[in-house]
């Protein structure tokens, strides 16, 4: 008799289903069972409205949610920066891989870089966190851009510029490697210049926390860095209790001596969508060991940049 597969929940854009494909994979590898991907719609995939608008954090992520709490799907996979910083009381993440080049990425006409596009340039991006920054490196230059909104799969937000109707846009690398389009990429942006979104080029790998052998088993393919990393990313957003639409970029890195892991250094930046004001500060500590020791470097930096006055460069706060 056939082991049962397992029913892996993904979202339906091409990333998705790349990003599912490679998980499926190692799972396979793992357990030796066979798995097969269920795919499922959500909300953020529909709506054309602008994602701060439909409420940012979470519009991805609910009706994978709900399919695994009704049992119509045993796991699934979200991109870390899609899942609401909160913990949910019935599921549990069970796993997060190693991460993928975290860093933002130009796709230009004409193979430009971001120095070399001309003044008042189109550059577009759906993301406030992106605008802030990168208005804020043009200001600093004495050069003026135009962020365009925009929406859409990887290949429609290239389409603007093979189209002409932009000079650039600004996507996620990790997106780009994971479907093979990597070529498109005219410059890879210096983290000194844009810090990603927390949690930025990591997959989280979710199922019901009563699924205690299958979070076992999946508890194989996590990488106890990318894990301290993100986790301390996102109790810095946490505690500046930003969603994903706030402008707020954060990446923790490890500071290596030859081979051996010593330190780890958190950078986090929250600014005015017009880059006028930013707020960049950075801590360097001891590598976590625990979720809390993660959890409470994330803290301490994010109650350093409220203090130097990031709650005032926010916006409105939802209430």
């Amino acid at each position: 008799m056939t082991e049962q597969a397992l029913r892996l929940g993904t979202r339906r854009s091409k990333l998705a289903m790349a990003q599912s494909g490679h998980v499926a994979d190692a799972v396979r590898q793992l357990t030796g069972r066979p798995v097969e991907l269920v795919e499922i719609t959500t909300y953020g995939d529909t709506s054309r409205e602008h994602l701060a608008q439909i409420g940012g954090t979470g519009v991805f992520v609910v009706a994978l949610r709900e399919a695994l709490l009704r049992g119509e799907v045993d796991f699934a996979v979200h991109s870390l920066k899609d899942l609401p910083t909160a913990e949910h009381p019935d599921l549990v993440v069970a796993a997060i891989p190693v991460r993928e080049d975290p860093r933002d990425v130009l796709v230009a006409r004409d193979g430009l870089t971001f120095d070399q596009l001309p003044d008042g340039a189109r550059i577009g991006t759906g993301s406030p966190r992106r605008m802030a920054q990168l208005n804020a490196y043009a200001r600093s230059h004495g050069r003026a851009i135009e962020c365009v909104p925009i929406r859409g799969n990887i290949d429609t937000r290239v389409g603007y510029v093979t189209k002409g109707e932009l000079d650039a846009v600004v996507l996620a690398a990790a997106g780009l490697n994971r479907i093979g389009r990597s070529d498109v990429v005219t410059e890879f942006l210096s983290v000194d210049t844009v810090l990603p979104a927390p949690g930025q080029g990591a997959l989280a790998i979710e199922c019901t926390a009563a699924n205690a052998d299958l979070a076992a088993a999946l508890a194989e393919l996590d990488d106890p860095f990318t894990r301290a990393a993100v986790t301390a990313e996102r109790s810095l957003l946490a505690a500046l209790e930003a969603g994903c639409s706030a402008p707020v970029g954060a990446l923790a890195d490890l500071l290596a001596d030859g081979q051996i892991v010593h330190e780890m250094r958190l950078r986090g930046v929250v600014g005015t969508t017009d880059g006028s004001s930013l707020v960049q500060l950075s801590t360097t500590g001891p590598v976590p060991t625990s979720h809390d020791e993660a959890m409470a470097l994330g803290r301490e930096l994010a109650d350093e940049m409220l203090a130097k006055g990031a709650a005032g460069l926010m916006g409105e706060r939802a209430l």
